[in-house]
């Protein structure tokens, strides 16, 4: 790793990622968290995109952070919001020509309508009623969300619930 003025130290290689022209960088991502935003965007092995993924790099501000860039891919409000839920602290920088067009924190929702699965199978969500899974925000830090429905209390990894 780098060290202060951009020397390496004895045996360390400089970290190289190459800046991207167009697209998006999330920044700020809860340590740990970047293959699970990876999963939220729905990007695997088939996707043809050109894709970034730097997990536990050092941050003054977080201490340790991940990274994700997707070139040539701007980011939807409802996939921002999916990331807020799972790492609240992260940065969205959209990117066109080579230049920050456009940076702003993410926003853990107040509620998330029809994009999550309650947990409850007896749920009226899970009945299949024509019924949208509706979720209120009950907290930010941990991330905690509660079924308008049936009350059951989401925390923790939201993965296994998307819809």
């Amino acid at each position: 790793m780098a060290g202060a003025g951009g020397k390496k130290a004895m045996g360390e290689r400089p970290l190289r990622v190459e800046p991207i022209h167009n697209g998006t960088v999330i920044d700020h991502i809860t340590a740990g968290q970047a293959l699970n935003v990876l999963r939220v965007l729905r990007i695997d092995a088939s996707c043809e995109a050109v894709v970034s993924v730097l997990m536990n790099v050092g941050s003054q501000k977080v201490g340790r952070k991940d990274i994700v860039k997707v070139e040539d891919r701007e980011l939807s409000g409802q996939e921002a919001e999916l990331i807020a839920l799972l790492a609240p602290q992260a940065t969205i920088n959209i990117i066109r020509q080579g230049k920050v067009t456009r940076k702003f924190a993410v926003d853990v929702p107040k509620e998330a309508l029809g994009v999550l699965r309650c947990p409850n199978p007896n749920c009226i969500t899970n009945a299949c009623e024509p019924i949208a899974s509706r979720f209120r925000l009950l907290s930010r830090e941990p991330v905690a969300l509660g079924c308008d429905y049936c009350g059951t209390v989401l925390q923790g990894s939201i993965l296994d619930y998307l819809l």
